[in-house]
């Protein structure tokens, strides 16, 4: 059998009870967790959460709403709240983050972590006349990319359609097209996607490391 991905053991905890105490530390009391697909083996693991001193409910899809259609399933959100995919491995202060978009009074923060990626390609650049101007063999690239950690302000539900398939991807260009300001918070610390094997490879051998502590 298949886990689902928050259960995906790193060392001798699922990542997601990693997440759980980190947010814990960083002064969170309750987490709501989405759950669709094997929606009975993440509830019996977690419970209401009194195992790690927090609050735990769950919002169940009837259907796939991607990762910010769910928001519009959980009642009594605070006026500000974080959002997170429930697989990324980071030595992010939570606390921080969330002091940080208060302070800017920020509709949407996105959490962003500067990578470098390998193209295992050489890359042709040609002109209109399809003539070869440039040539780059495996060339290194630098991109800003979205951590998976998002502030959200409860404001942001007038922008998200109930019941509808609505993720992130939806949301920056809802927001974009009609002029609405999205903070960026770059972090230089530790992040890894555990969904991509490769991180997840990484991941595995960094939180066997002694000296490693989130």
């Amino acid at each position: 059998m298949t886990l689902p991905k928050p259960l995906v053991p790193l060392g001798d905890k699922p990542i997601l009870e990693i997440i759980i105490n980190q947010l814990r530390k960083s002064g969170f009391n309750h987490v709501t967790i989405t759950v669709n697909h094997m929606a009975d083996i993440i509830k019996a693991f977690f419970g209401d959460g009194s195992k790690w001193g927090i609050t735990i409910d769950y919002t169940l899809e009837d259907k796939a709403l991607s990762t910010m259609g769910p928001l519009t399933l959980v009642k009594d959100l605070p006026d500000n709240f974080l959002v997170m995919n429930g697989d990324v491995l980071t030595d992010l202060d939570f606390g921080s983050f969330y002091d940080n978009h208060i302070r800017n009074q920020s509709l949407f923060t996105i959490g962003a972590h500067r990578r470098k990626e390998r193209i295992d390609y050489g890359l042709l650049h040609i002109d209109e006349k399809q003539l070869l101007t440039q040539f780059e063999e495996k060339p290194d690239y630098d991109f800003l990319v979205s951590m998976g950690i998002y502030m959200a302000n409860k404001a942001i539900l007038n922008h998200i359609p109930s019941d509808t398939f609505f993720g992130f991807d939806h949301l920056m260009y809802e927001l974009l097209g009609i002029k609405k300001a999205v903070k960026v918070m770059e972090y230089d610390g530790y992040w890894l996607d555990i969904g991509r094997p490769s991180d997840y490879e990484i991941a595995t051998q960094k939180i066997n490391d002694p000296a490693f502590t989130l």
